[in-house]
């Protein structure tokens, strides 16, 4: 009996070891499960503000807006006109449903109702006298008001806006009000974990996700806060009531106790409060969030924490009997130490032939890479070559139309000096020097491949550059007998965009467009322009074989071409495509039926841009 009293002291001790530190944990648990709690019903409080004052400013100047229109004013100087006042009622029926307010009304300098957007209905605020509201004091005063209260008429809670109307004359001689419902706001709060309290300067709820906390007090409903109250009639009829409330603290986190109207405090249930006020609008918001889950959190924590010294204490047993087993294992670990000695042996021959399968491996493994390194550098060659041989080819397809072209007027000319006609034989030669510029033009654009082009957009005007590409493209049409028709319309605003580059892409879609056509019993090819969404629209239609749904998504890419061998190098559309992408433009392509459209959108040249 004396040796066991040692071990009785032992266990006494670990089960007061285990009863105090599960007693801290609850603790330490339930105040980081509060804390934890706060934050989130902070958050919850930001968004909640954050959106009753989003919904509130769009209302803010509604009232302003509408007392500067010249009806309201004239209305305010002679209320007493019965046409002047059916026609306001009418005008502020629409623009109550068109701001989605509750109510619109107008009242004279008297506070008598002249004009409401509820003319017609029974509970019309036409022929009512709101002069003891504040927000009819302060905007008769002159100055922008807000107020919020339970409607006396309708009687439908509201957040009132208000502003004076001045006649003609500049004389305040009316008032004009905006209305809006809450019980939408309300219905957002409702399904959610938070208990959400909008409250009066007198502590009296005025908004609730729960309907039976509303018109009461979360402070003493004293004689002195009624007549206050009573004064401005906020709340109309409405019986205010004392809720059940009591505040505590878990430390430093603020609580609150709250019940049921009619219940003892003691019944209600503890919630983390979270509060802030909103000057401008007069209210205090509190968001509360029920404790419970805080506890239940802090209770399975507790549990785990038990089963873990549970879980210790077993082992610590497990572990004093295994040590009585000692003995036991050292004579069995004798036995087998002979054993183990053979095998050691036999594992270590069996790592030294891993070994040396693992040097092979390494070293088959180096040689294979050296291999990759030398087809890396091989395919850095190649890509380079590549690139050199991508744009040799764009070089060579951009330039043979300007060629073509400038061989053209050199026929044309050498035929009018024939003739004497020198003068347009001096203009084809102009006409040649151009192309000569736009083949340098070319050349800079295809330097600067690699890099953003740096030339500077400007308005260009679509008419003008067509007349030169007509002549250029002319040569073409005429060996496929085609034939162009513009639908360009005269009032067309300047496009943004790099004269020469749009030029190199409508030439060639028309050069594209006259193969699509060539051969084929309709050869008309349509260029066409219009302004749609901003930006100006170019498309040009062939009447040829279309373009098939399964190649448009790659048509656009480079060296892709459904011409012939040797009939096209598959540059031109790819070209087309980056120079309109660098004019903050796109281009697509569909099929037409028949025939292809290529439809090119591209930023028009705005004041904005022309001023800059």
């Amino acid at each position: 009996m004396i040796r066991n009293h040692p071990r009785a002291i032992l266990l006494v001790a670990g089960l007061a070891v285990v009863a105090l530190t599960v007693w801290q944990t609850s603790r330490f648990a339930l105040q980081h499960y509060l804390a934890a709690g706060v934050s989130r019903a902070e958050t919850a409080l930001g968004l909640t503000i954050n959106a009753l004052e989003g919904d509130l400013a769009r209302y803010e100047v509604a009232p302003q807006l509408l007392a500067d229109l010249d009806a309201i004013r004239l209305l305010v100087a002679r209320p007493d006109d019965p046409v002047r006042r059916a026609a306001i009622d009418r005008l502020l029926e629409e623009r109550n449903a068109t701001l989605q307010s509750s109510d619109l009304y107008i009242m004279r300098a008297d506070g008598e109702t002249i004009a409401a957007s509820n003319h017609a209905r029974p509970d019309s605020f036409v022929g009512q006298n709101f002069s003891y509201r504040p927000y009819f004091r302060d905007a008769l005063a002159g100055d922008a008001a807000r107020f919020y209260a339970l409607g006396t008429t309708s009687g439908v809670r509201g957040y009132y806006f208000s502003a004076p109307v001045r006649d003609p004359a500049g004389r305040i001689a009316g008032v004009i009000a905006v209305k809006i419902g809450v019980d939408r706001i309300e219905q957002s709060w409702r399904g959610n974990e938070y208990r959400i309290l909008v409250s009066d300067p007198e502590g009296i709820v005025f908004m609730s996700s729960e309907p039976e906390w509303l018109y009461g007090g979360l402070l003493p409903l004293t004689g002195e806060r009624r007549a206050r109250t009573a004064a401005s009639r906020r709340y109309s009829e409405a019986q205010l009531h004392d809720l059940p409330v009591t505040r505590e603290t878990a430390g430093d986190i603020a609580l609150m106790r709250l019940a049921a109207p009619g219940q003892p405090v003691s019944a209600g249930r503890q919630y983390i409060v979270a509060e802030q006020p909103m000057p401008q609008a007069g209210w205090t918001v509190h968001v509360l969030l029920d404790v419970a889950g805080a506890q239940a959190e802090a209770r399975v924590a507790s549990v785990t924490v038990f089963l873990l010294l549970c879980a210790a204490a077993f082992g610590g047993a497990v572990l004093v009997q295994r040590r009585a087993q000692v003995a036991e294992r050292l004579a069995f670990e004798t036995r087998a130490k002979a054993d183990l000695e053979r095998r050691v042996e036999e594992r270590t021959a069996d790592l030294e032939r891993v070994n040396i399968h693992l040097e092979q491996e390494i070293t088959e493994r180096r040689a294979t890479e050296e291999e990759l390194r030398a087809a890396q550098a091989n395919l850095v060659r190649v890509g380079k070559l590549a690139a050199l041989g991508q744009m040799s080819a764009a070089l060579s397809h951009e330039i043979n139309q300007p060629l073509a072209a400038a061989r053209n007027y050199a026929d044309s000319a050498a035929v009018l000096i024939d003739r004497g006609d020198v003068p347009r034989a001096r203009e084809n030669l102009g006409h040649i020097l151009s192309l000569i510029d736009r083949m340098a033009a070319i050349g800079r654009h295809l330097r600067n491949a690699a890099r953003k082009p740096n030339e500077r957009l400007e308005p260009v005007s679509l008419p003008a550059l067509l007349a030169e590409t007509q002549v250029i493209v002319a040569g073409r049409l005429a060996s496929c007998k085609a034939t162009l028709d513009l639908d360009i319309p005269a009032d067309l605003p300047p496009l943004r965009a790099g004269a020469t580059r749009l030029q190199q892409v409508l030439v060639n879609l028309i050069s594209n467009a006259a193969d699509a056509v060539e051969g084929r019993p309709d050869r008309r090819i349509t260029l066409s322009a219009c302004v749609e969404d901003g930006r100006a629209v170019l498309r040009v239609r062939d009447r040829g074989a279309g373009v098939p749904p399964a190649i448009a998504e790659r048509i656009f890419d480079p060296f892709f071409t459904t011409k012939g061998v040797g009939a096209g190098l598959g540059l031109g559309l790819s070209i087309c495509y980056n120079i309109i992408r660098d004019f903050g433009g796109d281009i697509t392509v569909q099929d037409a039926g028949p025939g292809a459209c290529f439809a090119v959108t591209l930023p028009l040249y705005g004041p904005v841009e022309a001023a800059a």
